[in-house]
């Protein structure tokens, strides 16, 4: 990619009326915000089976007192839909970003500010854990999950996805961004959507802590 370029489609109050295809090594990867991007495309990339058609990225979501068992499938599928905002080019908000690949859907990346993941504020320890941070602090956003298409994994998706990320949370006013990688090769495929630490320090982020053996805290200040 040429120094400087952003692999972000569009802008985060207007509508990417196209895909538009970036430079080398990625060329024919773009991103958009996933309210720019349609529902079907976000369904698309999750499938109908295995951990992100089960999940639909509601892990770091659930409320309070809930548990995945207690509410089906289709209903994690209708919070994601509300929370990205997909098929609505107008709105302001969303969840994620969805990567294409050729006009294909073959990616998605979570990113939204740190205090809007219920799940994460709850955890003692990633990403908290020797650390001085405000759990409220709506300036600091995250990347909490990658999810990349079978056929198009090992491809610079998931590296595409977090440049973009880092682009879209500065364009939306943070001050930093965070991603909680796993460090283990030794790991379930679930575990693997969190992303690693090679795909973060492409996108610039450092390693600040180590709350778990298995986990860091990478971050980016802007």
């Amino acid at each position: 990619m040429a120094p400087g370029r952003s692999l972000l489609t569009g802008h985060c109050r207007r509508p990417a009326r196209r895909i538009v295809a970036v430079t080398a090594p990625e060329s024919a990867i773009s991103v958009v915000p996933a309210n720019e991007a349609g529902w079907e495309d976000l369904q698309t990339v999750f499938g109908t089976t295995g951990p992100a058609a089960r999940c639909q990225c509601q892990r770091f979501k659930l409320r309070p007192r809930e548990y995945f068992a207690g509410f089906p499938v289709e209903e994690r599928a209708a919070r994601l839909r509300e929370q990205t905002e997909a098929g609505h080019p107008e709105s302001d908000t969303t969840s994620g970003l969805v990567a294409y690949r050729d006009g294909q859907p073959v990616g998605w990346c979570a990113v939204e500010p740190r205090s809007h993941y219920d799940g994460l504020r709850r955890n003692n320890r990633v990403p908290w854990a020797g650390r001085d941070e405000d759990k409220a602090d709506e300036s600091v956003w995250a990347v909490t999950c990658f999810f990349i298409r079978r056929g198009h994994r090992r491809s610079g998706v998931s590296r595409a996805l977090a440049r973009a990320a880092v682009d879209f949370a500065r364009d939306r006013g943070a001050r930093a961004i965070e991603g909680y990688p796993i460090t283990t090769k030794d790991v379930i495929v679930e575990e693997l959507l969190v992303g690693t630490v090679s795909v973060f320090e492409g996108a610039g982020l450092s390693v600040v802590s180590r709350p778990t053996p298995r986990r860091v805290v990478m971050r980016l200040d802007f």
